[in-house]
C-alpha cells in the first residue's frame, strides 16, 4: 500500500455493491456446476441428500464469507488473505500463502479453466479442440504433445489479461457483461427446466430422503461429496483481494460477499433440481457432462449443444474473474518486498498492478503448455483448505492480539460462524488426506518447498510492511521468522 503522502499511484476505489457481488458469483460459477453434480451423485442414495449437499456447501461457505468480512473490513487492502495471514502470523506464513497461490493454486486453476474453455470451443470448432495435435516429440524415454485446444486456452488468457490491464473498470465492466449474461441463461434454463421436466420428474425425487436406518451408513458418501462441493464454490473470497479498490469498503465487503454467496448457493441448488426434474438420479450417477446429458433430455439435442454454449461463456466469464483479483496478492507480496519489485507498482495511468497481471498471465500459460497444470493443481489445492482453515482462526487471533483495531463489522453469529468453517475446512483436509495420501505428500512437498525461498526473499529484503508496525500490530508475537 503506498506510503501516505506519497507520489506514488494508488488504486482507485471505483468497485461499487454491484461489482462486488457479481465478482463473487463470475468467481465461482464456471463449470463445476454443470460437471461435478454427476460425480457427487454417486455415493448418493437420494435426490433429498443431493440437495442438501449443494445446500450444506452454500453454508458453510456463508460461514467463511461471514468470516472473511469482518477482516476485510478491518483490513481494506488489496491482497485478501495474505493481509489477514501476514497481520495475524507474520510474514513467513503469508508468504507461503502467496507461494502456494501464485506458483499452483491460482495459476494452475486459471490453466485449468482456459484448457475447459477451449475443450467446449472444440465441440462446436474442431480444429481448435484439445484433440487436434499439433505436434508431438520424443526424446529419452520422454514425450510432449501440443495441442490447438492447449493453444487456445493459452490465448484466451492473454487476450483476458488484456482487456484487465487497461484499468479496474474495464475488467469490472466486462466482468458485469459476462456476469449478467450467465444469469439470465440460468434462469431461462431453470424456468424452461421447471415448465418442460415438472410434469415428467416429480417421480425423480420419490423418495426423497433415504429410510432412517441407512442414515448412518451414508455419511461417508456425505462427507467425500462434500470435498467436490467445496471445491465448486471456490472463488467467492475475490472480494477481500480487491479491498483496496471498493467504494466504502467497511460497509460494500460484507454485503457483496454475503448477497455474492447467497445468489451462488440459489443458483447451484436450483440448478440440480433442474437435472433431478429432467432424469432419475441413477442416470444422473458418475455422469461428467451431466448438465449436457440433462439439457437433452429436457429439450431435446439441440439443447445439448445449446447448454454447451452456455458452459463456454460461464467458464469464459470465470477466467476473467479469477484473473483480475488474484494479481492483488501478487502485488502485495511484492509491497512486502518477497516478490519480484515490479509487481509492486501501479501503472500510472491504469492504476492496476499490470506486471503481476502480466507475470500470472506468462506462469499460466506456461502451465497450459506443458499439460502440467492439472496435476499441479491437483497435488497443492488441498493446502487453500489449510489457509482457509488459519485464515478462519485468524478471527479469534485478532480479536485477542489486536482488540484495538477498529472492526467496522463484526462477523455475525460470532464465535459458532467461525468456528463452523474452521472445522469443516480441516474435516474437509483432512478426507483429502486419507483419500489421496500420495497426492498430498507431494502436495506438502511442494509447499514446504516454500521455506528456503523466504529466506531467500527475505534475506534480499523482505520486510514487515508499514502497516504491520503500527500500534495495533507489534502484539502479535508468535510469527514464523
Amino acid at each position: 500500500m503506498p506510503v501516505e503522502g506519497s507520489s506514488e499511484p494508488r488504486f482507485l476505489r471505483r468497485l461499487g455493491l454491484l461489482d462486488t457481488s457479481f465478482l463473487v458469483i463470475g468467481a465461482v460459477v464456471g463449470s463445476g456446476i454443470y460437471m461435478t453434480p454427476g460425480i457427487i451423485a454417486a455415493g448418493l442414495p437420494s435426490p433429498g441428500l443431493l440437495l442438501a449437499v449443494w445446500l450444506a456447501g452454500g453454508l458453510i461457505t456463508l460461514c467463511g464469507a461471514l468470516s472473511f468480512a469482518e477482516l476485510g473490513a478491518m483490513y481494506p487492502q488489496a491482497g485478501g488473505q495474505y493481509i489477514y495471514l501476514r497481520e495475524a502470523y507474520g510474514p513467513g506464513a503469508a508468504f507461503l500463502f502467496g507461494w502456494a497461490f501464485f506458483g499452483f493454486i491460482m495459476c494452475g486453476g486459471l490453466a485449468a479453466l482456459a484448457v475447459a474453455f477451449a475443450e467446449f470451443l472444440g465441440s462446436f470448432v474442431p480444429v481448435l479442440s484439445t484433440g487436434h495435435v499439433l505436434f508431438r516429440v520424443e526424446a529419452v524415454g520422454l514425450s510432449y504433445s501440443l495441442s490447438a485446444g492447449q493453444v487456445v486456452a493459452a490465448a484466451s488468457i492473454l487476450l483476458l489479461t488484456f482487456l484487465n490491464s487497461f484499468g479496474i473498470r474495464s475488467g469490472a465492466v466486462a466482468q458485469n457483461f459476462l456476469t449478467v449474461f450467465r444469469l439470465g441463461t440460468v434462469a431461462a434454463l431453470v424456468g424452461l427446466g421447471v415448465l418442460f421436466g415438472v410434469k415428467a420428474g416429480g417421480a425423480n425425487f420419490h423418495p426423497l430422503f433415504p429410510p432412517g436406518p441407512a442414515f448412518p451408513a451414508v455419511l461417508k458418501p456425505l462427507g467425500l461429496a462434500l470435498v467436490a462441493v467445496f471445491w465448486t464454490y471456490d472463488g467467492w473470497y475475490s472480494v477481500n483481494c480487491t479491498a483496496e479498490e471498493i467504494r466504502n469498503p467497511e460497509r460494500t465487503i460484507p454485503r457483496g460477499l454475503t448477497l455474492g454467496v447467497l445468489a451462488v448457493t440459489a443458483i447451484y441448488v436450483l440448478v440440480n433440481f433442474v437435472y433431478l426434474l429432467a432424469l432419475p438420479l441413477e442416470k444422473l450417477k458418475g455422469v461428467v457432462r451431466v448438465g449436457e446429458l440433462a439439457a437433452s433430455a429436457l429439450f431435446g439435442g439441440g439443447g445439448a449443444a445449446l447448454f454447451s454454449a452456455l458452459v463456454m461463456v460461464s467458464i469464459f466469464g470465470c477466467l476473467n474473474a479469477n484473473l483480475l483479483f488474484g494479481p492483488r496478492v501478487f502485488y502485495a507480496m511484492a509491497r512486502d518486498g518477497y516478490f519480484f519489485r515490479a509487481m509492486g507498482r501501479l501503472g500510472s495511468r491504469t492504476r492496476v498492478p499490470n506486471a503481476a497481471l502480466w507475470g500470472q498471465a506468462a506462469w499460466a500459460a506456461v502451465l497450459c503448455l506443458s499439460g502440467t497444470y492439472e496435476s499441479l493443481y491437483e497435488y497443492m489445492v488441498f493446502a487453500l483448505l489449510l489457509f482457509f482453515a488459519a485464515t478462519g482462526l485468524a478471527v479469534f487471533v485478532l480479536r485477542r492480539r489486536a482488540p484495538g483495531t477498529a472492526r467496522p463489522y463484526r462477523t455475525w453469529g460470532y464465535p459458532a460462524v467461525p468456528l463452523v468453517f474452521i472445522v469443516m475446512c480441516l474435516t474437509v483436509f483432512l478426507s483429502i488426506v486419507v483419500s489421496q495420501p500420495l497426492k498430498s505428500l507431494v502436495g506438502a512437498g511442494l509447499l514446504l518447498a516454500g521455506i528456503p525461498v523466504y529466506r531467500v526473499w527475505k534475506g534480499r529484503g523482505g520486510r514487515a510492511p508499514a502497516e504491520a508496525i503500527k500500534k495495533d500490530s507489534p502484539e502479535v508475537n508468535f510469527r514464523l521468522r
